[in-house]
């Protein structure tokens, strides 16, 4: 995991072009966050002069008119300055609120909707947890991202270079001393940061990100764990997980402690030198009080930036490794794109069509399908049956234009899916799952999620229809009971019936049902299918089943072999096929009929 992640590009020069353009989207936000701050920050810039001045005039003696004249100038110009940097400083703060928080906002917001986006097999691979927690983890990575560089490392920056400016001007000798000190310290914390930390600080973000992967996968699992007993070996699997990022981090924790006591090492001899050059300068009678008091006040000033400088970059160099698993979802190519001229498609009848279709999944040599084509008529109901692995899922995977086709085409009512938007394919194509999954809403959301907005008498009315209703009133609070994560609190039978209902409110002329029926108890599949019988009606229907007692009223079956439709015809007809699949598959699963029906 290390090599494959140390070969990265380095991660500051994907994130900070990011950031950049984001802030590039307020340009007035931009100018008044840094106008004000480093404002104030010029402000601070010249506090020692006049710190100078009032010693000087302090040492002529308080009866010197024009001393006491210099001293109150002196101390007035302090104040208005503190004053002056203190405004500054307020309307650059308020500033950055509105501006960080918009960036926070559009960033999540863009890497939610490009994940949505990604495609069937980037969430099969992918951990929902570590997702999660990637778009998280670097959100907040933005805000101290943006409190650096706005509020810390550009200020720090420029009163370092003011500094050695003014006091140059003054005394070319400690200005050369304060630009060597600065010409070795702000490289050495460069590299310190970029070639010592970042690679530790990388590895221990990628082990972090797998500790809320795997902590997402047990819970959301947790079904199955407790169906095996097996919580001590989940335990132990996190621990495993744990113990290798708690070795990461303590390792990325001990770089920043060293880095830190190098930097406060080079800062020591810096502030000898300065100190020790303005003592020089006083003896030498090249420098008055007030003079040191200047070179003393600028130093530690300068100092106090300096040490705050390390600290900057190493929190610039933190917030840029927190993000980049962000920037690398936002760079991420979305695996089916809508095509430039895409236009929503009018679904009327629901002719379907393959023309010639050849695809292959990515991994696969060989293609699932080659030239396959099909017809299928308008408010026609056909089923797909077949071995596992057949292509049976496939097929109506690709009617939702879930993957693209290789070659040749799919059309509905003489529209080609692929020149059409995906959201007006979909939204009028609706399927229930062979394990329907809900959203950890109420029954009421979940039922009217193909609707939105539709009255409460609609979702009754639909749930009557999918035969949901009577067991939604028998709950504590009806249509408003929350439906646990997944649907976890409902019965496998239930949670069809309840996409059952989706289904019958969403009115799609297109309908797909997968294995809607298996692994039900015989009342709740009698239900099921009375439903899906009222549900199908004047819809062109695509069933996907493995008991073949439920596509044996259905007009036309389509038997599937190796990605070839091998057979195809009503029940009859290929139940009476000598030597054919469907017949096989359906004397087969009769016999197993027989033999449960003898046991029990």
């Amino acid at each position: 995991m290390t090599a494959l992640i140390n070969k990265r590009p380095a991660a500051i020069r994907v994130v900070l072009p990011f950031v950049f353009r984001h802030w590039l989207q307020q340009p007035v936000g931009a100018a008044i966050v840094a106008g004000g701050l480093l404002g104030a920050t010029v402000a601070d810039l010249f506090m020692p002069i006049f710190s100078g001045r009032l010693v000087d005039a302090m040492t002529q003696g308080s009866a010197d008119v024009g001393a006491r004249h210099a001293a109150i100038m002196a101390f007035s110009s302090i104040v208005l300055l503190g004053l002056l940097s203190m405004i500054l400083r307020l309307i650059g703060l308020q500033a950055i609120v509105p501006f960080t928080l918009r960036i926070m906002s559009d960033v999540s917001r863009d890497a939610f909707m490009r994940v949505q986006r990604f495609s069937t097999d980037w969430h099969a691979n992918s951990f929902a947890g570590s997702t999660v927690r990637k778009i998280t983890r670097g959100m907040w990575a933005l805000d101290l991202l943006n409190d650096t560089i706005l509020m810390a490392l550009l200020p720090s920056l420029l009163v370092l270079l003011g500094s050695m400016v003014l006091l140059g001007l003054h005394w070319p000798s400690l200005g050369l001393v304060i630009a060597a000190g600065a010409a070795i310290y702000i490289p050495m914390v460069v590299i310190f940061s970029t070639r010592y930390i970042a690679p530790a600080a990388r590895v221990s973000n990628a082990w972090d990100t797998k500790v809320g992967g795997t902590l997402a996968d047990a819970m959301t699992c947790n079904a199955v764990v407790k169906s095996f007993g097996a919580e001590a070996r989940e335990d132990a699997r996190l621990a495993r997980v744990i113990s290798r990022w708690r070795t990461r981090v303590r390792r990325t924790w001990l770089r920043y402690n060293y880095t830190a006591a190098a930097q406060l090492a080079v800062l020591l001899c810096l502030r000898a030198s300065v100190i020790g050059g303005a003592l020089l300068l006083w003896i030498a009678g090249r420098a008055s009080p007030g003079d040191v008091t200047y070179v003393l006040t600028s130093y530690y000033i300068i100092h106090a930036y300096l040490r705050d400088v390390g600290m900057h970059i190493n929190n610039l160099q933190r917030s840029v490794n927190d993000m980049e698993e962000l920037v690398a979802i936002h760079d991420e190519a979305i695996g089916i794109a809508d095509a430039p001229d895409a236009k929503p498609i009018d679904i009327q009848g629901g002719r379907i069509v393959f023309e010639d279709v050849t695809f292959h999944y990515g991994a696969h040599r060989a293609p699932l399908y080659d030239g396959m084509s099909v017809d299928i008529r308008a408010g026609e109901r056909v089923g797909l049956v077949g071995r596992s692995g057949s292509g049976k899922t496939t097929f109506v995977k690709l009617v939702q234009r879930l993957y693209d086709v290789g070659g040749g085409r799919i059309l509905i009512d003489g529209q080609d899916i692929a020149k059409a938007t995906q959201q007006s394919l979909r939204s009028q194509i609706a399927i229930v799952q062979q394990d329907p999954i809900l959203f950890h809403r109420s029954l009421a959301e979940n039922i009217a999620y193909g609707r939105p907005g539709a009255s409460i008498a609609a979702i009754e009315q639909a749930a009557r229809l999918a035969n949901a209703h009577e067991f939604i009133l028998r709950l504590p609070k009806g249509y408003g009971t929350l439906v646990g994560e997944r649907g976890v609190k409902l019965s496998g039978g239930e949670r069809q019936r309840v996409a059952l209902a989706r289904a019958f409110l969403a009115d799609a002329p297109v309908l797909i049902l997968d294995e809607a029926t298996s692994s039900l108890d015989s009342e709740s599949e009698a239900l099921i299918q009375q439903a899906m019988e009222r549900l199908m009606k004047g819809r062109t229907s695509i069933v996907i089943a493995h008991r073949l007692s439920t596509v044996r009223s259905l007009d036309r079956i389509l038997v599937f072999d190796r990605g070839q439709i091998v057979e195809q015809g009503t029940h009859a007809s290929l139940a009476n096929r000598a030597g054919g699949i469907y017949r096989g598959l359906f004397e087969r699963q009769v016999l197993e009929f027989g033999r449960v029906s003898a046991a029990e």
